[in-house]
Parts: structure tokens; sequence; C-alpha cells
């Protein structure tokens, strides 16, 4: 069975970087935010880490700045400030991620086409039309990881995947080139998302402490 896949790539939304606030950008406000456990989690991490680590040091920053003079020529202060912004925005984006989040666990039982068939949550392997074999995890848009071969679901070579089974073959449209890719295999097992970890340069990082004067 020959499936293409047809849409305008101009119009498909690009992988963005692991983590980033624009993870959803280009997303339909009807497509639903869905995830798997472990990226949920991941999420939920980060959210907590910005609440009770990273904003309170540096709202203490800000604290110790403005204590130091003139505001207007103050670089902690004018830094401090703007990062608070950041954090904010990250929160809110977190949070309505977090709110909007359907969890689908890859390795709930399955029956029929979607034990066999590429949904959320497949690890599929397929051949190129070069003969070279490649295996890729369709998961949400909020876990991509592209070093682990973990696609976006929205992607177009997770849209060119979708509902595909073993012996199809289907059509990728991406820029500058089209791809007749072969479905080998199809399975569903745990996703291993790379969890949260601090971030370099993070304020709540053990630093010496800072004294107003």
């Amino acid at each position: 069975m020959r499936k293409a896949f047809t849409r305008p790539y101009a119009g498909a939304r690009r992988e963005p970087p692991k983590g980033g606030d624009e993870a959803a950008a280009g997303q339909p406000a009807a497509v639903k935010n869905y995830i798997t456990p472990g990226g949920l989690q991941r999420l939920r991490d980060e959210l907590r880490f910005l609440l009770t680590r990273e904003r309170p040091a540096v709202t203490q920053v800000v604290a110790w700045a403005a204590g130091n003079g003139d505001r207007s020529e103050n670089a902690d202060y004018q830094y401090g400030k703007r990062r608070l912004r950041q954090i904010d925005r990250r929160i809110r984006f977190l949070r309505k991620r977090i709110d909007a989040a359907e969890v689908v666990d890859p390795e709930m039982p399955r029956s029929g086409r979607a034990a066999t068939h590429v949904f959320f949550g497949a690890t599929v392997r397929y051949a190129t039309g070069a003969r070279v074999e490649r295996t890729v995890c369709i998961i949400g848009v909020d876990e991509v990881d592209l070093h682990r071969h973990h696609v976006s679901w929205v992607s177009p070579l997770g849209r060119a995947l979708m509902k595909a089974g073993p012996g199809d073959s289907v059509i990728l449209h991406a820029p500058g080139a089209t791809e007749e890719l072969h479905i080998l295999e199809v399975r569903y097992e745990r996703v291993a998302v790379e969890p949260f970890t601090e971030p370099p340069g993070a304020e709540a990082a053990t630093k010496p402490r800072r004294v107003a004067r």
C-alpha cells in the first residue's frame, strides 16, 4: 500500500529547539497537546524549578541590586528585571501546556490497527529509497529530541508516517526534496524522554551570597 503526504511543506511546522517557548508555535489552537508521561513530567519539573528556586533567586538579586544606587544605570538590576520577565513568560507557557496536556502512554495495551500502525507514541523503523534504515519515535511537540530521534507527530515526517503500517510506503515532502519511505516495523514501548536538568548559568545554582551595601 502506498500513502502520499501531500500537504505543502511551506505551511508545516519546523521542529523547534528542545525546551524553547516556541515549542507549540504554528500548532493550530484546535490541535490537542498529546504528550508522553515522561514529557509531561519534564514540563512539571521545569515549572517547579522556576517557581520554587529560579524565580526566588532572581528576585533576591533584583532586591540586592535595587539597593546599589541609580537603577537606570544598574546593570544587575536591569538584567534581573529582564530575567524575571523571561521567567514569568516561561511559567505562563508551561502552565498552559500542562493544562492542555493529554497524556498518551506508549506502553498501554493496544489492539487492532492501534497496535500495528503508526499513531502517537509509536516507534517506527523504516527504510529510505537509498535503503538506509532509520528508527524514530513519534511524540509531542514539547518533547522533541532529534539526538534521540524523537520527532513531533505534527512534523512533516510524523505526518507522513501517521497511520501507516509494516509493508506500506509513504511519501515525505521536505524542503527541496521528495522521498519515498518504506515502513519495516511499528512497535509500542517506553519512550525515554530526557529528564529536566538545571540549565547552565541558572541563578539558583550555588553562588556567593550578595550583600546589599
